[in-house]
C-alpha cells in the first residue's frame, strides 16, 4: 500500500486544491526518460491492434494518421506499466488523495510537427470516477511549449461540475467534444521542461495547442489514477491497479453520463 510520504509541501498541495493542478519536478531521472523515449521509439513502427493502429505510408498528409495516440500501452507493454505505476508519481498522488492511489489507464501521445491540438474537455467526463473524481499524471516527454502544443488548463475549473461539452471544431481538435471556458477563466499554457509532471484534477478543464513547430514533437506519457475509495468508473479503465501491480476489479457505471445518451462517446479518452 502507498502512503503519503510527506512529498509535497502545503503549498503544492494548496495549490492543487485550488487551481486544480500542480507541475512537479525531480520525480524521473535522466534514464528512466531515455527507457520511455526508446521504448515508444520502438512501439513508434508497429500496429498493435487495439491500442496503435498508424497508417505507415509516407505519403500520408496528416501527421496524426502516421502517429496517433496510443491507448492503454500498459496492456501491452512491461515498461509502461512500469511507469504508470513509478513509485515517486503514486506517492505524490497518495499526497493529493490522502489515501493510496490506483492507476485506471495509460496512453502516449506522440503530437507530431503539424499535429492539431485537442479541444478543451473534462476528463471525468470519460472516466465516470466516483465518488470523488479522477487525478491526471501527464509527464513531458519532450519540452512543451506554446510553440509545439503545451498544454491548456484553465485554473480554478476543478470545483466545476462535470459540462455537457459541444461539437468541437475538426480542424483544430483531433476529438470531436468542447468544453467552453467558463465566464471570468482564462485558459493557460502548462509550460514544461523535459520530465516534468502536471498533475491535475478530472474536472479541471484543459486542452492543447496545435503543434506548430517545423521539426519538433511534443511527446508525453499520460496516466489517470483514482483513489483507494473509488466505487465504480466507466467501462473502459477497469480493473484498477495497485503499486505491486496486483488488480482490483472496480464496478462499471452503466450511466450514460451526466449528459445524456446524445453525449455518449464511443472514443474512450
Amino acid at each position: 500500500m502507498i502512503t503519503p510520504l510527506r512529498t509535497l509541501t502545503e503549498e503544492q498541495k494548496q495549490q492543487f486544491d485550488t487551481e486544480g493542478y500542480l507541475i512537479v519536478k525531480g520525480l524521473m531521472t535522466l534514464g528512466e526518460l531515455q527507457e520511455i523515449e526508446q521504448t515508444f521509439d520502438t512501439i513508434s513502427n508497429q500496429i498493435i491492434p487495439g491500442h496503435f493502429e498508424p497508417v505507415l505510408d509516407p505519403a500520408i498528409s496528416d501527421p496524426l494518421k502516421r502517429y496517433p495516440r496510443i491507448m492503454h500501452p500498459h496492456l501491452f507493454n512491461g515498461t509502461a506499466k512500469k511507469y504508470m505505476l513509478h513509485r515517486p508519481v503514486l506517492a505524490v498522488l497518495a499526497d493529493l488523495y490522502a489515501e493510496e492511489p490506483l492507476a485506471a489507464q495509460s496512453m502516449f501521445y506522440y503530437k507530431p510537427p503539424g499535429a492539431r491540438g485537442q479541444a478543451l474537455h473534462q476528463d471525468n467526463f470519460y472516466l465516470q470516477v466516483a465518488p470523488g473524481t479522477c487525478i491526471a499524471a501527464w509527464m513531458a516527454v519532450d519540452e512543451a511549449d506554446e510553440e509545439n502544443g503545451a498544454l491548456l488548463v484553465v485554473p480554478q475549473t476543478n470545483h466545476a461540475a462535470i459540462v455537457c461539452p459541444e461539437l468541437a471544431d475538426a480542424d483544430e481538435s483531433f476529438t470531436k467534444h468542447l468544453v467552453k471556458v467558463p465566464e471570468g477563466k482564462k485558459a493557460i499554457p502548462a509550460i514544461m521542461d523535459k520530465g516534468d509532471i502536471l498533475f491535475f484534477n478530472g474536472n479541471l478543464i484543459h486542452g492543447s495547442y496545435r503543434n506548430k513547430s517545423k521539426n519538433r514533437f511534443r511527446r508525453s506519457f499520460i496516466c489517470h489514477y483514482v483513489g483507494v475509495s473509488t466505487t465504480s468508473i466507466g467501462e473502459f479503465y477497469s480493473p484498477l491497479y495497485r503499486a505491486d501491480s496486483s488488480t482490483i476489479e472496480a464496478e462499471i457505471t452503466l450511466e450514460s453520463g451526466p449528459c445524456g445518451h446524445e453525449h455518449d462517446t464511443v472514443y474512450p479518452h
